[in-house]
C-alpha cells in the first residue's frame, strides 16, 4: 500500500516539474489523474484483502505465526484449499517446490537448489514471510533461532529458503490441528 506522504510527494516533483511548462502540464495532467485513481483502487481493494483475512477463521489464525501476515496467508490456504489432502505436513513444502531438487545417475547423486514445483507466487510469499520472521521480527521463537544457525552456516538466503519450508509445514498443522503457533522460551534452546 502507497502511504499519502509518498503519493504526495511524488504529485508535488511532478508538478513542480512542469510548472514552467503548460503544454507538459496539460500532457501529464490526465495521467496524474490515471495514477491517483488506481491508487485509490489498489488501497480499496487491500483493504478488501485484510477484511477477509481477519474475518477467515484459518487466515486470522495463521497470522498469528511471526512473519505471516495478510497476503501470505491467504495464498497459502488458495494454494493448499483442502489440508486433508495431505497425509503429512511435510508433504506440502514438496508440493509448493520448496524442497531440495535431486539428480541421480548411477554413482551420481547430486542435491542442487529447489525443485521450484508448484505454485510460484505462494513460495515466494513464504520466502517474504520466512525473511521477515528472520530480520524484523523481534520477539524469540525457535524458528527464528533455528533459522538464524542455518543463515550463519549457509547463508541467509538458504536459510530463507528452509524457514520458508518449515513456514509450510507449521502453517499446514496448525491448519490441520488447530493448535496456535508454539513460542518457546530463549533460554529452552540455550546451548
Amino acid at each position: 500500500m502507497v502511504s499519502q506522504s509518498v503519493e504526495k510527494g511524488f504529485e508535488a516533483k511532478v508538478r513542480g516539474t512542469m510548472s514552467s511548462q503548460p503544454l507538459l502540464q496539460k500532457m501529464v495532467a490526465p495521467l496524474m489523474e490515471v495514477l491517483q485513481t488506481v491508487q485509490e483502487q489498489v488501497n480499496a481493494l487491500d483493504e478488501l484483502l485484510r477484511d477477509y483475512a481477519e474475518n477467515d477463521k484459518i487466515c486470522s489464525h495463521l497470522m498469528t505465526i511471526p512473519g505471516v501476515g495478510v497476503v501470505t496467508s491467504v495464498a497459502f490456504t488458495a494454494a493448499v484449499d483442502d489440508p486433508k489432502r495431505f497425509k503429512k505436513s511435510r508433504s506440502v513444502g514438496a508440493y509448493l517446490g520448496l524442497t531440495s531438487r535431486r539428480h541421480q545417475s548411477g554413482e551420481m547423486d547430486h542435491s542442487g537448489h529447489i525443485s521450484k514445483c508448484g505454485d510460484r507466487l505462494v513460495r515466494s510469499y513464504l520466502y517474504e514471510a520466512a525473511g521477515a520472521l528472520l530480520t524484523r521480527t523481534k520477539s524469540w521463537s525457535a524458528l527464528k533461532s533455528w533459522g538464524l544457525r542455518i543463515a550463519k552456516r549457509s547463508g541467509m538466503s538458504k536459510a530463507k529458503v528452509a524457514v520458508a519450508r518449515k513456514l509450510a509445514v507449521i502453517m499446514h498443522s496448525m491448519w490441520i490441528t488447530g493448535e496456535a503457533f508454539r513460542w518457546s522460551e530463549p533460554e529452552a534452546f540455550a546451548a
